[in-house]
């Protein structure tokens, strides 16, 4: 136990059942680092976690995803 909380690992493997490919992820986690220190709140309760844990969480939970580029976008 570590300060009273047991946390599992995040792995890849949890993220990827939710993300396509390493590719994505690694994209989709960079770009949630970015929001995340510029102050939008975390999506699961990850106390006392970097924000790259708290992002690959996230992905891992599946509360983020990409947005697709609609066609009026391009």
């Amino acid at each position: 136990l570590n300060g009273g909380y047991c946390m599992a690992r995040v792995t890849v493997e949890d993220c990827l059942e939710k993300v396509e490919n390493s590719f994505e992820l690694v994209h989709l986690a960079a770009h949630r680092v970015r929001q995340l220190r510029e102050g939008s709140e975390p999506l699961v309760d990850a106390p006392k976690n970097e924000d790259i844990v708290v992002a690959l969480r996230e992905s891992a939970a599946g509360k983020v995803f990409r947005k697709e580029e609609s066609e009026t976008e391009k």
